[in-house]
């Protein structure tokens, strides 16, 4: 069962992308569908992702330049399995391409001076830390059941910034051209460990 206000937010979110007629917007996934791709795929969304895309399934924007996906919205219900795989790993395949140009996380320990154990390494650190589901392009929510409210990050690599207090933030601020935003007094926070690192 959705929290009221993991439900409430996700139905904002929809609302103010349907407002903006800014993609082809498909019937909502439903329950046996969100089984299905959390089964197949190992990810779980958070309440108010899945009360997202319960409300209705984002497809058939044009990929933004440097996308690696078919489309920037994810297709759950008939995307190719591969380019789903690709974009679930996304986050973590961005800080090994770091890890390669000498990156480490100061949690890891002494960096091994070789790269390909370095890499092994980072690998092994990577597949323990929390994981992020694709909402558009590189921007992400963290996974989890029972959760909602976390701010949408924007990944390139180590390259990491909020791109929304929340998922109505930001779809109201990616997809509004009129959304006015006081940047030097907005200060979201997330508490999902590891990805927080990276933020100011």
């Amino acid at each position: 069962m959705i929290d009221t206000n993991a439900a409430r937010l996700g139905a904002a979110a929809a609302d103010l992308l349907r407002q903006s007629h800014r993609c082809e917007i498909e019937p909502g996934l439903a329950d046996y569908e969100f089984d299905r791709i959390e089964a197949e795929y190992g990810c779980r969304f958070s309440d108010d992702h899945r009360a997202f895309l319960s409300a209705g399934l984002p497809v058939s924007s044009p990929p933004e330049e440097g996308d690696t996906w078919d489309s920037p919205w994810p297709n759950w219900r008939n995307g190719d399995p591969d380019d789903l795989r690709s974009h679930l790993t996304w986050p973590t395949e961005g800080v090994l391409r770091s890890v390669e140009h000498g990156y480490c996380h100061a949690t890891w320990g002494q960096r091994p001076t070789e790269p390909h154990a370095a890499k092994a390494a980072a690998d092994r650190h990577l597949a323990v830390v929390p994981s992020l589901v694709p909402v558009y392009a590189h921007r992400f929510l963290p996974a989890g059941y029972g959760t909602h409210g976390h701010p949408v990050l924007s990944l390139w690599g180590t390259d990491i910034i909020y791109y929304g207090s929340d998922l109505a933030d930001y779809i109201d601020s990616e997809f509004d051209d009129d959304h006015d935003r006081d940047w030097e007094s907005w200060a979201p926070e997330t508490t999902v460990p590891f990805w927080r690192d990276f933020l100011g």
